[in-house]
């Protein structure tokens, strides 16, 4: 297994993460379905999500939302 980072392009200009050209620049990227979205996870990264063995199923990438998000400064 490679541990290459993948390419993440992101047009959310005013996160702390984006970087030109559209590129992530988080070293972690959190990804969950849109019915959790009003969950009032804790943080940002929504680490609690990453510590078990949480699995969901997205029928198509429009019911999917990015979590690593956090406003920029």
């Amino acid at each position: 297994m490679s541990n290459a980072k993948p390419l993440v392009k992101c047009s959310v200009s005013n996160c702390h993460y984006w970087g030109e050209q559209n590129l992530c620049r988080a070293e972690e990227i959190i990804i969950e379905i849109d019915k959790h979205t009003g969950s009032g996870f804790k943080e940002e990264y929504a680490e609690e999500m990453t510590n078990h063995n949480h699995h969901d199923h997205a029928s198509t990438s429009s019911a999917t939302c990015c979590l690593t998000f956090k406003p920029g400064v």
